[in-house]
């Protein structure tokens, strides 16, 4: 299952300036971390874009994503993350194995130098960077990221696994199209004010469309959001009046746009401000369909 999220590269538009769009976009990693989302992706709102576009937005997105340990490393000095300290911290949870086969945790790790003899080393947030072997199935250069599986620190046992992609939030650029077209989108929905309103009873349904045919299983689906002043409507450029609610668009539809999604939500019926800042609405939204 996968938890997908789409922010346009217009979502710090509004802000006076690099410090404050920084902070905005500490608070949308944060969301992204707290209920686990998988994949962060910005994807392109020229129009709606000032000084801050996607190159901005997605290096402070991925550097927040970055576990401390490895920032400096992978990051160095870059002007857009001037100011990431103003950036809440996400003190992302562990990610452990579950199976009595698979113990430990699993972390980031970044390949520091590699040996001639199928072994590298590897910062990975222990004290120093440790020499492991690598894998028969995979190649690594300096410089890459792997997943980590840790049994134990003490004594030290670790390993390197190569069918899995590293914890936390991956953050990319992509069009829209692109992210609601891969097979593991899951529900696609367009987080709006002009969607149907979530309610107690709707609400049921749409956790049991999450989850597909197994009860239990995580949510998986694809939410997009739009930016201050430009919500989704506007950046798709279609009527606010006649988003489509129903899961099937109509044969004569005239506003194909509508159909990229499953459906238009609004996860905060009855707002009591004017408009809903986009770090806002990923809490309420993600809120809800993170339930199971």
């Amino acid at each position: 299952m996968t938890k997908t999220v789409l922010v346009p590269s217009s979502l710090v538009r509004e802000t006076r300036d690099k410090r404050e769009a920084t902070r905005k976009l500490g608070y949308v990693a944060r969301a992204a971390t707290v209920f686990r989302i998988d994949r962060l992706v910005v994807y392109p709102d020229r129009d709606g874009q000032t000084r801050w576009g996607d190159g901005f937005v997605r290096t402070v997105l991925a550097y927040a994503a970055t576990p401390p340990y490895l920032r400096k490393e992978v990051w160095g000095q870059r002007d857009e993350l001037e100011y990431v300290g103003v950036m809440p911290p996400l003190l992302a949870v562990t990610q452990t194995g579950s199976g009595s086969d698979d113990p430990g945790s699993l972390r980031q790790g970044i390949v520091t130098e590699v040996g001639s003899d199928g072994r590298v080393r590897v910062n990975c947030g222990l004290q120093h960077p440790i020499s492991l072997p690598v894998p028969s199935s995979l190649t690594v250069d300096q410089g890459e990221r792997v997943t980590i599986r840790i049994a134990s620190e003490e004594p030290l046992r670790a390993r390197i696994i190569p069918d899995e992609s590293p914890p936390g939030v991956h953050v990319e650029c992509a069009t829209m199209d692109e992210a609601l077209n891969r097979t593991d989108s899951g529900v696609r929905i367009a987080a709006s004010r002009y969607g149907e309103e979530l309610s107690t009873e709707s609400l049921t349904t749409l956790q049991q469309r999450l989850t597909g045919a197994t009860p239990g299983d995580e949510p998986s689906f694809t939410v997009a959001f739009g930016a201050p002043e430009r919500g989704l409507p506007k950046i798709l450029d279609i009527d606010p009046d006649g988003v489509e609610l129903r899961d099937t668009p109509s044969a004569d539809d005239s506003q194909p746009d509508r159909s990229r999604f499953d459906l238009w939500l609004n996860t905060v019926p009855q707002q009591g401000s004017e408009t809903i800042r986009t770090e806002e609405a990923l809490f309420a939204t993600l809120a809800c369909l993170n339930l199971e």
